[in-house]
């Protein structure tokens, strides 16, 4: 399974460029050029979802786990 968001990059004030993707609420980077700016926002984007997922699976048992992983 392949997912994708969208990067919106716009040049910053102060020189280089800002991005932001608006599919992942608090995902934002920066860099001195598009792709610099586009690899840290990349990198945010990972962070935030693998920390939704360790939030989504602290309140499950093991058991409830288990049975997820039989079933699918």
């Amino acid at each position: 399974m392949k997912g994708e968001f969208t990067a919106v990059i716009e040049p910053a004030e102060e020189g280089g460029y800002w991005a932001y993707c608006p599919e992942v609420a608090g995902a934002n980077g920066q860099g001195e050029t598009v792709e610099a700016a586009k690899v840290d926002l990349a990198g945010a984007v990972q962070l935030i979802l693998e920390d939704r997922l360790e939030d989504s699976l602290r309140s499950l048992t093991k058991d409830a786990i288990r049975e997820t992983i039989a079933i699918g």
